[in-house]
């Protein structure tokens, strides 16, 4: 037994919504397209042609649908939202995923009429999704990534096996230095500070079977000041991950994301294809 919730009503049991009641596709892996790529002008990556024909740019690539993961308020998943619905972003949030349904990011949620689904099954409760549902919930929704944005659970082999290099999380540091189980939230600002490290920043990186160690995509770099708290270099952080994920989503959607032959993962410029991040 299973619930989940669309529109502000609950379903239970293997029945779910009109939205999701569709045949079950497979999901074509991100990797089928984004090939590595031999090196090209300058030294720099060269893209397939044959891929940049089928999924170039914005205004020849399929709309995206995300899937977000939440454990608090869920200010990224906000800000990930408000961009698609702006036109930033060339996809859709359909789906939020949560351990914690009472969290400001799945009000948010609910308020959107964006279904929320509990996930992990907690110990002695009827309530959540086993990974088998979730990824057969995912696949009903058809969806193509799947972004953490704040979500403190690791995350299952199957369902990182099922969306390979479609998977994205954002971290409050630079990786590798601060990063790990345990490194979340103001622990990671307090444990930057007492290092007496200079700087900081957020990191989004691709997501593997352990926190924190996935190939990293982008960065900002935060100056930590000589008096700071840990919560004023998180209001700091926080306002450049809100920049950086719309940022990587956007590349992501728009198929921009390239792989060198060492599987360093890249993004490509929007306005010119020769330049890469």
């Amino acid at each position: 037994m299973f619930s989940v919730e669309l529109a502000g009503k609950e379903t239970t049991g293997s029945r779910l919504t009109e939205a999701a009641e569709t045949p079950i596709f497979l999901i074509l892996p991100l990797c089928s397209y984004l090939k590595p790529l031999t090196k090209g002008r300058n030294n720099l990556p060269e893209v397939d042609s044959s891929a940049e024909e089928k999924y170039g740019g914005s205004g020849g690539s399929v709309r995206k649908n995300l899937a977000v993961f939440v454990s608090g308020g869920g200010s990224n998943f906000r800000a990930i939202h408000n961009a698609s619905m702006n036109g930033l972003i060339h996809g859709d949030v359909v789906v939020l995923v949560t351990d914690k349904p009472g969290c400001g990011g799945a009000e948010y949620a609910r308020d959107h009429n964006i279904p929320v689904i509990q996930f992990p099954k907690h110990k002695d409760s009827l309530e959540g999704f086993s990974p088998n549902d979730l990824l057969i919930s995912l696949r009903k929704w058809k969806v193509h990534f799947i972004l953490l944005a704040g979500f403190l659970k690791l995350i299952p082999t199957e369902l990182i096996q099922a969306f390979p290099r479609s998977m994205l999380n954002i971290h409050p540091s630079l990786l590798p230095a601060f990063g790990g189980k345990g490194y979340y939230g103001l622990k990671v600002h307090k444990a930057v500070i007492s290092s007496g490290a200079r700087y900081s920043g957020p990191t989004v990186h691709f997501v593997d079977e352990n926190y924190d160690t996935g190939r990293i995509l982008a960065q900002r770099v935060v100056r930590v000041l000589a008096n700071d708290t840990a919560e004023q270099l998180a209001e700091r952080v926080l306002r450049e991950e809100h920049h950086v994920f719309v940022e990587v989503v956007s590349a992501l959607c728009e198929d921009r994301i390239v792989w060198r032959e060492d599987e360093v993962p890249l993004i490509r410029s929007r306005e010119n294809p020769d330049e890469f991040n």
